[in-house]
């Protein structure tokens, strides 16, 4: 399961978020992930479900259906509020960066209005420049992943370099505590021009750059521009957004109240859609101005909260993956029980049926022969690319079970 880790310092409206992210108006039986302590969740990437295109009633089982949308959950891992100075043990900084290892990807909640200051402490609005928390932030985990690369530096590129052991291997070895791949170790290499420099060379400029690199790839930040409903955030969200790739405006606040209002059946309302609908005839005055308000100053204004929109970025947009419906009948497009697309996995963008045949069962992946494009209805060897929403059979030699 895809692990997000949910970042900020403190009063910007991080739990919230959590919160919202967190709460849906569903209970699954079977869950594949449940709570396990306070600051960990299931939060779900939400994709168009194929079940009007092939005009079946779909039965999940790993995931959620709700309306015209598949929830695919997420692990969500809440960290202790940051600070500067956090990479060397200032505030919780330990404990938040330990926390961090082993997400995937993260999401950064800054508070857009600028009413809080570094340390978390509320100011009038407008007073902080939101971008010095993006800045803060990305510095302390550069400086993580640094000294982390640093520590016994010059042993480690003696008897790596003098072993003539692989480097890749090495330091995936060195690096086993970030959940970090080796295609990542490769491609950050690459990026940093060092990839046929041996370790003894490599300069303090050298390891700085390779670890900023590594961490942009290991682990990609998501900007939530948060509490986007405060007129002064407008313009810093519009400036920001010139700047940074992946920033999604927020209002945690109004996700929260409404995932809650449509929990209690007071609204139809399904996460990161543009509108709601009110059930009650009977609904109390300031609960219909809250509602109101966040209409008019949220969903008119941006189109969602954003909540819903942050969590998809981090896994379609920062991760690049993509959704596909693994079937073992793919004319009734179910599984050996007959559930109807039983399955939605996701998978990096450029995988190949073998990869996912991978993801399902090993062996699957061994005796693989072939897939069928359930919507195309033709045989697919083991180089084609899978596309977005692909509904594929695997065939293969060995049966898994």
């Amino acid at each position: 399961m895809i692990t997000v880790g949910l970042i900020g310092k403190t009063n910007v409206g991080k739990s919230t978020f959590f919160s919202a992210a967190t709460l849906v108006d569903v209970e699954i039986a079977n869950r594949p992930f449940v709570t396990i302590e306070p600051n960990v969740g299931m939060a779900y990437v939400k994709t168009l479900c194929v079940h009007n295109e092939f005009k079946v009633k779909c039965n999940p089982r790993n995931s959620i259906c709700i309306g015209d949308y598949r929830f695919i959950p997420i692990k969500l891992v809440d960290v202790a509020g940051l600070i500067p100075g956090a990479h060397e043990g200032r505030g919780l900084g330990n404990k938040f960066l330990d926390d961090l290892r082993k997400a995937d990807v993260l999401i950064h909640v800054i508070d857009a209005s600028g009413s809080t200051n570094e340390e978390g402490v509320p100011v009038e609005p407008g007073s902080r420049d939101p971008e010095e928390d993006i800045k803060f932030v990305e510095d302390e985990i550069n400086e993580w992943f640094i000294s982390i690369i640093k520590k016994d530096w010059e042993k480690f590129a003696r008897i790596t370099d003098l072993g003539n052991k692989d480097p890749i291997d090495a330091l995936l070895s060195k690096l086993s505590g970030l959940s970090i791949n080796r295609e990542q170790i490769i491609q950050s290499l690459k990026e940093s021009k060092l990839e046929n420099v041996k370790f003894m060379q490599w300069s303090e400029e050298d390891i700085r750059r390779f670890g900023i690199t590594l961490r942009q790839i290991s682990k990609p930040i998501v900007i939530a521009a948060n509490k986007d409903d405060i007129p002064i955030a407008r313009k810093n969200i519009d400036r920001l957004k010139e700047k940074y790739k992946f920033l999604i405006p927020t209002s945690a606040e109004a996700e929260l109240a409404l995932r809650k209002a449509a929990k209690n059946g007071l609204i139809d309302y399904i996460p990161g859609e543009k509108e709601f609908k009110i059930r009650s005839n009977n609904l109390p005055e300031k609960q219909r101005k809250a509602l109101d308000y966040i209409k008019t100053n949220v969903l008119d204004v941006y189109g969602n909260t954003g909540v819903q929109q942050a969590i998809n970025e981090a896994v379609f947009g920062a991760l690049n993956m993509i959704t596909v419906f693994p079937v073992e009948d793919e004319r009734k497009l179910t599984d050996r029980n007959g559930n109807v697309l039983p399955d939605a996995i996701l998978i990096k963008r450029g995988s190949t049926p073998k990869d996912l045949a991978a993801v399902i069962h090993s062996d699957l992946a061994k005796g693989f022969l072939y897939a069928i494009d359930a919507r195309k209805k033709i045989r697919v060897g083991e180089n084609y690319q899978l596309q977005d929403r692909d509904v594929i059979k695997i065939v293969s030699s060995l049966a898994h079970g």
